[in-house]
């Protein structure tokens, strides 16, 4: 059965149309971090356009010690998207109609700011799960990138400057950090920046060395200098103990840019030296402004009685945000 959401197309293109053009004008998002409503027909949840849905958004987070899925998926019908529905976050609506083409469409802050839309057209349910499959990168990096400029503007809006300066004055460039973080340890060539409860750590640590050559940024090389730099700077809760990365685990390796600057990130879990702590990191390398220099952006996580994505996804947004000082 072909089911076609004519109403909510049309009250889409109405909010976009006749709403307020400043988004600081419409309400704010609801929702909780790192969850996406799904608003197609309870069939298309439970047939083959559910299925691709489920297994591109919900697939498990790389590098946490326990399985996460990447995105919460709340299944709501064209029926439930009422008044506080709308104002959701992340959106994923799938439009199904003969007259439709596969493609993707986003649309940003249509029934409130910062809210992200990512809408699906196809002519029927199986060339839709195949379309999603197929552009599986494309559909997780909408809502990555959603997560990521959120915490990137809160960190801006409600910044710790003091620390930002700091860490300007030995780099050149520094991350948004939001409110609540402060220095631990700082070295002419090392700073540790962090954020923590009584339960949680949300570490940032940037530290830089002299460049001399490409072979530097291989993942063995990179995690050899993480080692040093975490063995001298940062203890456990053990005496004698430090921070090491778990040598067991193959780390997940790729080029990045954000902010004009290009970098390696590693992705790969932390252990100890003599104690029991651990928990997932995400590391960006990149050279200096006058490339004499690796700069090492690096984003941890302890937290030992909580699920871990959302709080990986906070740090590595400020990783993500280190951008040259003016």
């Amino acid at each position: 059965m072909k089911h076609i959401l004519v109403s909510l197309a049309a009250l889409l293109v109405l909010a976009t149309a006749c709403g307020p053009k400043n988004p600081s004008s419409k309400p704010a998002i609801s929702g909780a971090a790192g969850e996406i409503i799904v608003v197609i027909t309870k069939a298309q949840w439970e047939g083959e356009a559910g299925s691709a849905i489920r297994e591109v958004l919900a697939d498990a987070y790389p590098y946490l010690p326990q399985k996460e899925a990447m995105f919460s998926l709340v299944n709501v019908p064209e029926s439930g998207v009422n008044h506080l529905l709308r104002t959701h976050r992340n959106m994923l609506y799938l439009k199904i109609a003969d007259t439709c083409a596969c493609e993707l469409k986003v649309r940003r802050d249509v029934w409130a700011a910062p809210q992200t839309m990512l809408i699906v057209s196809s002519p029927n349910e199986i060339a839709a799960a195949e379309f999603i499959r197929a552009n599986r990168e494309a559909v997780v990096n909408t809502f990555e990138k959603a997560e990521r400029d959120r915490s990137v503007a809160n960190a801006k809006l409600y910044e710790e400057k003091g620390v930002r300066l700091a860490v300007e004055d030995l780099f050149g460039g520094s991350p948004w950090f939001p409110q609540g973080y402060t220095i631990k340890k700082q070295t002419e060539d090392f700073i540790w920046v962090s954020y923590e409860t009584a339960t949680t750590i949300q570490g940032i640590l940037i530290y830089s060395y002299p460049y001399t050559g490409n072979y530097q940024f291989t993942p063995a090389a990179l995690l050899e200098r993480r080692n040093e730099f975490t063995h001298k700077h940062v203890p456990a809760s053990a005496e004698g103990s430090y921070m090491i990365a778990n040598p067991s685990i193959i780390p997940g390796y790729q080029m990045v840019s954000y902010n004009n600057i290009s970098r390696r990130e590693i992705r790969s879990l932390w252990d100890t030296q003599g104690d029991f702590m651990g928990g997932p990191f995400v590391s960006h390398a990149f050279l200096s402004r006058d490339g004499g220099r690796v700069i090492v952006a690096d984003g941890f996580v302890y937290a030992a009685k909580h699920k871990k994505r959302n709080y990986l996804r906070q740090v590595e947004a400020i990783v993500s945000s280190f951008h040259w000082s003016e």
